[in-house]
C-alpha cells in the first residue's frame, strides 16, 4: 500500500499551540516500524494549476507570498510561514497521489490531508487548501480525457467537525457525494448543506456511532453510484481527544474504519484516505488511532493484491 507524507515541512509554532503538529512524524515512523506492507513515498506539491481547479487564484498567491489577508490567516489558525505555504501544496499533493495509486492498487493514503473547511476563497479551522476538493477536481480531469461521463466521486467524512468546505464547494454538484457523521454541537458552529449530513450528540458512543455509520452507507448505496471513494478517517471521535465531544473507544474506531473499507472493497471501488483532525489529551492516543487506521487499511491492501483480475 503506497502512503504519502509531507511531514519533513514543519510549521513553526508558537509555543502553547493547539495544533499537533508532531504527530505526522510520529505517526510515519510508526508505521515505518510497525506496519507491514506499505511504501512511504514523498509527496510532491500541487501546483497553481491544479489548485485552481477548486480555489481563487488571488488566494493561492497570497498563500504562496504571504500576502493573504490577516484576518483568513487568523481564521486558518496558523501564523503565516514558507514551510506552511509548501506544507500546504505538499499535502494537496498526497491525497492527488493516493487517489491516483487506488486506482492503480485498491486503496492508499494520505498520512495528513483532511483539510475539509477550506474553501475556495479561504480556508478555515487548520486548512489552508482543501486537498480532497482539488484532487477529484484533477481525477475528473484525468477521466475526463478518455471518458464522456463524468467521474463520480463519494467522500466518506468520518471527521469529528463537519466538512463545511467541502460541502459548499461541491454543493451543486452531483458527480460529488457529500457524507458526512459529525458532533452537532462542534465546529464549525454554522454548518453547510451536504449531500448527507448525520448530526451526532455530544458523548455518542460505538454502538450508537456504527449504527448511524450503517445506515449512512446504506442510504450512500442507494441514492449514488461512485467510481472512487475519498476516506476522511479523523482520529478526533475518540473519547480521548481534546476538542471531539464523542465517546469512540479504539474498538470502536477500528470498527468504523474496516466498515468504510469493506463497503468500498464489496463494491470494487477504489479508495483513498486521509487522516483529518485528531487532538487527543496525549499525542500518543491520536497517533495510535491512527496507527489502527492503518493497520486495517493494510490488510485490505492485502486483499486487493489478491482479488482475481
Amino acid at each position: 500500500m503506497r502512503v504519502f507524507y509531507a511531514d519533513q515541512f514543519v510549521l513553526p509554532l508558537p509555543p502553547g499551540h493547539r495544533f499537533p503538529m508532531e504527530k505526522y512524524r510520529l505517526l510515519r515512523d510508526r508505521l515505518a516500524a510497525e506496519v507491514p506492507d506499505i511504501q512511504l513515498m514523498r509527496a510532491e506539491p500541487a501546483t497553481d494549476g491544479e489548485l485552481a481547479l477548486v480555489h481563487r487564484p488571488g488566494y493561492i498567491q497570497g498563500i504562496s507570498e504571504g500576502t493573504v489577508d490577516p484576518s483568513i490567516m487568523r481564521e486558518i489558525g496558523f501564523p503565516w510561514s514558507q514551510a506552511m505555504a509548501d506544507r500546504a501544496r505538499r499535502s494537496v499533493g498526497a491525497t492527488i497521489a493516493a487517489c491516483r495509486a487506488a486506482f492503480q492498487d485498491g486503496i492508499a493514503a494520505n498520512i495528513a490531508g483532511g483539510t475539509h473547511h477550506a474553501y475556495a476563497e479561504k480556508g478555515g479551522g487548520f486548512c489552508v487548501f482543501n486537498d480532497a476538493a482539488v484532487a477529484i477536481r484533477l481525477m475528473q480531469a484525468e477521466h475526463g480525457r478518455h471518458s464522456r461521463r463524468p467521474l463520480k466521486v463519494a467522500i466518506v467524512d468520518l471527521d469529528v467537525h463537519q466538512g463545511n468546505g467541502t460541502a459548499r464547494i461541491f454543493r451543486d454538484d452531483t458527480s460529488v457525494f457529500t457524507l458526512s457523521l459529525h458532533g452537532a454541537k462542534n465546529f464549525p458552529f454554522r454548518k453547510e448543506p451536504g449531500d448527507l449530513d448525520v448530526d451526532l450528540p455530544d458523548g455518542t458512543g460505538d454502538e450508537a456511532y456504527l449504527h448511524a455509520l450503517e445506515h449512512a452507507l446504506e442510504e450512500l448505496g442507494q441514492r449514488f453510484d461512485p467510481a472512487l471513494v475519498i476516506y476522511l478517517a479523523g482520529a478526533d471521535p475518540h473519547e480521548g481527544d481534546r476538542l471531539g465531544r464523542l465517546k469512540l473507544t479504539w474498538d470502536g474506531l477500528e470498527a468504523r474504519d474496516r466498515r468504510v473499507f469493506d463497503w468500498a472493497w464489496q463494491r470494487g471501488l477504489p479508495l483513498a484516505f486521509a487522516m483529518a483532525g485528531g487532538y487527543g489529551h496525549r499525542i500518543e492516543d491520536t497517533v495510535q488511532v491512527q496507527v489502527n487506521t492503518f493497520a486495517a487499511a493494510a490488510s485490505y491492501a492485502r486483499r486487493w493484491h489478491n482479488r482475481p483480475r
